[in-house]
């Protein structure tokens, strides 16, 4: 910790090392199998990349770094990485959601404050029978009814999930508000009949005899917000407090980003699923969806990995053998791939990428750098080596490739035996032009 300036003489910066507790990584692509931190537990991201990667690409950036952009927010590791380590960070995220819980981290309180709405919270909650009514609009199979055969939420869970929301919503301050709403989204699947996991959602075995007590409820969400209100306390004096949270997709949004040192990010893997589906639950029950309508807007707005939703598919770019080799072979196999339209979609992904960096080009200065966690992805035998085709696309683009690290072997999907055969991967451009 180093002292920090304009704060009292008691009052010290948490240094990076402080938060990340100078800890050891089994692997830059994932927080699994090392010591959890503190603001990782608001929601559980399994496969969120290291925060290390971060510090790694500030310390080999050949340009000072004053500013860090993270095109995919997802679980708000570049930002909140880049606060400790003094960086402004900007950060775009599509999935509304997501959205509120990276600003709920990198916002600035007052934890007396915080703790003096969650005594109001859990008084007012005591006090109140919830409304059914609040999730009207929600798909059937949510919350129980007498014509559901399988649902997400009892009954009275839901009551009392309704009746925290219908509480938190009259709190004044808005920044409080989006607080304790991320908070409870991240703990409404331990309250619910299913679990989520990389393959989707599914129901829990013997979920029709699982009991979730109101009493349960209202201990895990007080625990829940005590842990966050005192990491929020211990880790309040970051080096840069600063930052920008820019909300909708990154193609368009790019556009309109400050210029940037650095970008650090983990894009959405060509792997056909559906990275919506993960916080479906949250997006819905917290009312950031409406109806059907807003479900298939926000699914539209994302990167093109997946084959979940009719779209008009874009084009592949030119400029890399390897990707035109690969929609080849996918084409000719098109009869033995479980959707007809996988051909389409990766071309469409890359499309996207290629987009992706070239607007990041024009947001970077001089010398900036991409440093990019990437996953390759396999259809019918197919491979599709994502880190190496960006890297053919770079040099057009304007960037040197620096480096393409392998760190990780992934699992592939069952439909093609599930075994250790993806490359997960670091790479690492520099503008040039």
């Amino acid at each position: 910790m180093a002292r920090t300036n304009g704060l009292g003489a008691d009052e010290l910066f948490v240094s990076f090392e402080s938060w990340t507790r100078s800890r050891k990584i089994v692997s830059i692509g994932t927080n699994a199998g090392s010591e959890p931190l503190p603001f990782q537990g608001w929601h559980s991201f399994k496969e969120a990349f290291a925060p290390e990667v971060v510090a790694r690409a500030v310390k080999e950036s050949k340009r000072p770094v004053i500013t860090c952009l993270d095109p995919f927010g997802g679980s708000g590791t570049t930002a909140l990485a880049s606060q400790f380590l003094g960086i402004e960070p900007t950060t775009i995220e599509v999935n509304p959601y997501l959205a509120d819980l990276i600003e709920a981290k990198l916002g600035t309180y007052d934890p007396d404050d915080l703790t003096s709405d969650l005594g109001r919270i859990v008084r007012a909650t005591s006090r109140h029978s919830g409304r059914i009514e609040r999730f009207v609009n929600l798909p059937s199979t949510f919350i129980e009814t007498s014509e559901t055969a399988r649902w997400i939420f009892d009954r009275a869970v839901a009551l009392r999930i309704s009746a925290y929301l219908d509480v938190i919503d009259t709190l004044v301050k808005a920044h409080h508000r989006r607080f304790f709403r991320a908070l409870l989204g991240g703990m409404l699947i331990s309250v619910s009949n299913v679990v989520v996991n990389g393959k989707g959602r599914r129901y829990r075995r013997g979920w029709e005899k699982r009991n979730v007590t109101t009493a349960a409820i209202d201990a895990a969400f007080q625990k829940k917000c005590a842990d966050a209100i005192n990491e929020v306390h211990e880790n309040r004096y970051r080096r840069c407090r600063d930052y920008s949270l820019m909300r909708g997709d990154c193609l368009s949004q790019l556009d309109r980003a400050p210029s940037t040192d650095l970008a650090v990010f983990s894009p959405p893997y060509p792997n056909s699923f559906d990275y919506t589906d993960v916080y479906n639950v949250e997006l819905w029950m917290l009312g950031y969806l409406g109806d059907s309508s807003s479900n298939q807007t926000l699914r539209r707005s994302t990167l093109c990995s997946h084959v979940q939703i009719k779209r008009e598919f874009r084009p592949a770019p030119q400029g890399s053998l390897r990707l035109a080799r690969a929609l080849g072979k996918l084409r000719r196999e098109r009869e033995f791939l479980w959707s007809r339209w996988i051909p389409e979609m990766v071309g469409h992904y890359f499309h996207d990428m290629h987009q992706v960096l070239e607007k990041l080009h024009d947001r970077l200065n001089p010398q900036g750098e991409v440093w990019a966690v990437v996953g390759d992805s396999r259809y019918a035998g197919i491979h599709i080596p994502v880190d190496k085709i960006l890297a053919d696309f770079a040099p057009r683009l304007g960037y040197e490739v620096i480096n393409v690290e392998p760190f990780r072997s992934m699992r592939a999907s069952a439909q093609q035996g599930g075994q250790h055969q993806l490359n997960e991967s670091l790479v690492v451009f520099r503008k040039t032009t």
